[in-house]
């Protein structure tokens, strides 16, 4: 029998990579402290987009950055006291804002996501929940009509990649989305997208799928990772000392505590993310919407209309900032006027990111039989499946037939 692969982190990451090395027959076994998917995974704003190939590090960025932080309603804030941490991350992160550092980055952003919604379907199939992910577009709405260009850098090489983009006016926006402001005058139509409608609910899915084909699920927190004498890992929890031969390091923002004990120090930050739902909206989007100016996305979901966004950089275990609820309140009134704002349901999460927008895929040099699957940034609901299918690759010597350096820790 092979023998069973230990996966920290039941988020969406882990839950793939259990699923893809299922398929592969090899056992897995979970640990997380909390519910399967119900973390930084439950709060995305449901998109599950092939073309989101862009880094967040873009040609230009470094003028836009002071203004942002001084805007106390922008999308971009920095706890007092994260900047010791925040100047040397960033100045990794404009190193990686020329254009030929875009093309490389979406270049290997394009091998994770370009098959999502295909890989998210065939993991559903039979669940009896297949519709989950359901087709959509991806509309970034422009209140100034004149930054709607289709020959913008970002959505240039969506094209070149062969994306199917339409730049549409106000009007026919407004056919498309009824509910939409008429404040926006034009709009980047990106097609072949789909939407989680409940990113929660496919969580919970896809991992009762695991656990009905065997997977165990282990609701602990691991501490401390270490090596015994005999090569394999020890995985300390609150409650006891876990053991195995093979790990994935699923963690997201956490995995970074767990490698430093082993000698690893990773520039890998929290990047929280809030999110506000209205559970009784009174008015419905058809698509995910993107507010280009806010920088928020806009969905309707099963739990009603979800409006997510913000990149608050601060420790991971800090409180939640009380004024976002506010921000995100006005920032949905502004993008559906007729939105029903009564009994909004405020939610902080932390997505685990690295100064390029890659996260970190595959083997650790110098430690046998531990291998990363974490800091997906704003592209874990994206990434994800992928990133189990390359890990179950490595982990079964099938050659993933692609190459995997953009994704390797040691580039760092």
């Amino acid at each position: 029998m092979t023998e069973q692969v230990t996966i920290i982190g039941a988020g969406i990451v882990g839950i793939c990579c259990a699923l893809s090395l299922q398929e592969r027959s090899i056992p897995v076994r979970l640990i997380d402290r909390g519910e399967p998917g119900q973390e930084t995974s439950f709060g995305n704003a449901g998109v599950v987009s092939p073309w989101s190939i862009i880094p967040q590090a873009v040609p230009g960025i470094w003028k836009k950055l002071p203004r942002m932080l001084l805007d106390p309603k922008s999308a971009l804030s920095v706890r007092t006291s994260f900047w010791p941490k925040m100047i040397p991350w960033g100045m990794r992160f404009l190193g990686k804002s020329d254009e030929g550092s875009v093309r490389e980055v979406s270049d290997a952003m394009e091998i994770l996501c370009r098959p999502s919604i295909d890989l998210y379907r065939r993991h559903l199939q039979g669940t009896g929940h297949e519709d989950l992910i359901a087709d959509s577009y991806y509309i970034h709405a422009f209140r100034n009509p004149e930054e709607a260009d289709l020959d913008g850098l970002g959505y240039l090489i969506r094209r070149e990649k062969g994306g199917e983009l339409e730049r549409v006016d106000g009007t026919e926006l407004r056919r498309l989305e009824p509910a939409l402001s008429e404040e926006f005058k034009a709009a980047i139509v990106i097609k072949g997208q789909a939407r989680a409608i409940s990113p929660g609910r496919l969580g919970a899915v896809l991992a009762e799928k695991a656990r009905a084909q065997g997977a165990e699920f282990v609701r602990s927190e691991v501490t401390k990772l270490t090596r015994n004498e005999e090569g394999n890992w020890q995985l300390a929890t609150l409650q006891n000392t876990l053991h195995a031969r093979q790990v994935v390091l699923a963690a997201g923002v956490w995995s970074a505590d767990l490698l430093r004990p082993l000698g690893l120090s990773v520039p890998l930050v929290a990047e929280r993310g809030y999110h506000v739902e209205f559970p009784s909206p009174s008015a419905v989007l058809n698509n995910s919407i993107m507010d280009v100016d806010a920088k928020v996305v806009a969905s309707s979901m099963q739990g009603g209309l979800r409006v997510a966004g913000t990149a608050e950089f601060g420790s991971v275990d800090a409180p939640a900032d009380p004024r976002k609820e506010k921000i995100l309140i006005d920032q949905a009134k502004s993008l559906v006027p007729d939105l029903n704002t009564e009994e909004a349901q405020f939610w902080m999460g932390r997505r685990p990111s690295f100064p390029d927008s890659l996260p970190a895929i595959g083997p650790l040099d110098g430690k046998d039989g531990l291998y990363a699957a974490f800091g997906h940034s704003h592209y874990g609901l994206m990434m994800a499946p992928k990133t189990g299918e390359l890990v179950a690759d490595l982990m079964s010597d099938r050659s993933p037939n692609i190459n995997l350096d953009p994704f390797l820790l040691a580039r760092f």
